[in-house]
């Protein structure tokens, strides 16, 4: 059974970032002229507006998985009109890439404090590292605490941005494509993704499959630039 405070820490970590995340895909949606996801009130940091949308994805599946493994798995989405896709490609594409963006500045925020706090002398590297197990805390107590929380936001929101960058769809980095094609080429394949709904089911299929040999020497490259002193294998 797995600690319910660390699922809880987990939980918030992954609300937290979920709508970060759906948020900047509405905000930049909102400033390249589409504005279903700012309708529906996406563009908040409130978590409310995605819950709405996602109940599932974000309250039901996650708190069971986190319970269960530990860890939360869930999903959620900020509404597009495809249309307004179709006709700007490079702004769509943008809209895309937002989401994975906002979480690699949540890993930037995060590593920031991990390293405040080794040189601060408040941690220290471990001597071996996991997800969500970053630092020890030299004086323990509640910096223990502290201490896993930051790590649980880095190597979450590492995840959550590498994940959704894969350039399959329906994921962020299959919107993302546009940024590297022609106009017209870009329009078709928005086109085209846009009426063969059967390659999403594909493309989390290879996502799940693939996910593990992309990510883990990712995360062990990301500590190691943490920690540039030390090596982790």
């Amino acid at each position: 059974m797995p600690n319910l405070a660390d699922a809880l820490i987990y939980y918030v970590a992954f609300l937290f970032s979920t709508t970060l995340h759906e948020a900047a895909h509405a905000w930049v949606a909102k400033r390249g002229g589409d504005l279903t996801a700012y309708h529906g009130g996406q563009v908040s940091l409130d978590p409310r507006p995605h819950i709405r949308r996602e109940p599932f994805g974000m309250v039901i599946l996650p708190l069971l998985s986190v319970v269960i493994s530990g860890w939360p798995f869930g999903f959620a989405s900020a509404p597009y009109d495809p249309a307004w896709a179709e006709r700007h490609p490079k702004r769509a594409a943008h809209m895309a890439i937002a989401g994975p963006a906002a979480n690699l500045l949540l890993v930037l925020l995060a590593g920031t404090l991990l390293r405040l706090g080794t040189a601060a002398g408040v941690f220290t590297p471990p001597e071996s590292v996991r997800f969500g197990h970053l630092v020890e805390a030299v004086g323990g107590g509640w910096w223990n605490g502290v201490g896993f929380m930051v790590s649980v936001f880095f190597s979450l929101n590492l995840l959550l941005a590498a994940f959704n960058m894969l350039p399959l769809p329906p994921l962020d980095g299959s919107g993302a494509l546009p940024l590297v094609l022609s106009e017209s080429v870009s329009r078709r394949y928005q086109r085209f993704i846009g009426r063969t709904p059967a390659l999403s089911f594909l493309g989390l299929f290879l996502a799940w499959k693939l996910f593990d040999v992309i990510f883990n020497p990712l995360f062990l490259g990301a500590v190691n630039l943490l920690y540039p002193d030390v090596r982790y294998r």
